[in-house]
């Protein structure tokens, strides 16, 4: 048996329990994928992130939900960075290359107050349209077709991993939403694989423009992600292009209250397409995980 130490970051919050945990991995080089995925499931967190060599950057960084790898995840992408910051890995350095399967990606280190935060650069915003039935997108997330904000468009987003975003009217709906995972794959004829992230414009944060939830892939293995870095850029550069035409915005999104998972992350985006998020993350604790081998 092989012993895996695993470190547990919450991302999106100074305070432990809250926002999204993710484990790490600091020795992914010593790993196969096969290890990696079985690493992933037994942890049971929405993802955990393997640190490994780059031959085109500063790291490489794999991700994996316990049912499959994905792209690009941007709190596991904070929560990694901030692991290495806290265990002296960084140096002096504030700016980091991150080699990911969503491409290259550059992170900005800074402190205030004796605080690390880390700034995380998106694949570039893109879009495409859906054409699915509004009801049964509704009715998979257990609301009426009446609570979907008609003044927007339902589309699919990315900055590194696909969601169907979809605006809704009033905050007090998503109290009431019960995602039905299995059925996204038969919905989402285009990106089968992809998540649901609804949104709204009221928040419970004064300084928040948007709130959303994220309901994931039904092949991650999850139900739901507490606070989603990816869909949180997406989601802004949705802001610029379909809500507000701005070329460019800052603003705070909001995620994660109705699983008591309180968390908060800034978006900023650029030219509408060019995102970057900033957020912190808070060390929790260590743990091992035993796997064959």
């Amino acid at each position: 048996m092989k012993q895996i130490e695993v470190y547990r970051y919450d991302a999106f919050s100074k305070k432990t329990g809250m926002g999204n945990p993710a484990g790490i991995v600091l020795n992914g080089d010593e790993l196969t994928e096969e290890e990696m995925q079985e690493i992933a499931y037994k942890v049971g967190f929405n993802e955990t992130v393997f640190l490994l060599t780059s031959i085109c950057a500063d790291y490489q960084c794999r991700f994996f939900t316990p049912g499959q790898e994905v792209p690009l995840c941007g709190h596991g992408t904070i929560a990694m960075l901030s692991a290495l910051k806290t265990n002296g890995l960084l140096m002096d350095k504030s700016v980091i290359m991150v080699e990911t399967k969503a491409g290259i990606l550059r992170l900005e280190v800074s402190t205030d107050n004796g605080e690390a935060f880390i700034s995380m650069e998106q694949a570039p915003a893109k879009f495409e349209t859906f054409s699915g039935s509004k009801l049964e997108v509704a009715d998979s997330m257990g609301i009426s077709e009446e609570e979907i904000d008609e003044r927007f468009p339902i589309v699919y987003g990315s900055t590194g991993s696909w969601t169907l975003l979809v605006p809704i009217k009033e905050l007090k709906s998503f109290e009431r939403m019960v995602p039905k995972n299995e059925r996204f794959p038969s919905l989402l004829e285009k990106y089968p694989r992809a998540s649901f992230h609804p949104f709204c414009l009221e928040t419970y944060h004064e300084e928040a423009m948007m709130h959303g939830r994220h309901f994931s892939s039904f092949y991650s293995g999850i139900e739901e992600d507490s606070v989603t870095g990816t869909a949180s850029g997406a989601m802004g550069a949705y802001f610029t292009k379909y809500i507000d035409d701005r070329s460019e915005i800052k603003m705070t999104i909001e995620q994660g209250q109705e699983m008591g998972k309180d968390g908060l992350l800034q978006v900023e985006v650029l030219n509408k397409r060019d995102v970057k998020i900033t957020g912190t993350a808070v060390y929790v604790e260590t743990f091992l995980i035993e796997i064959d081998g």
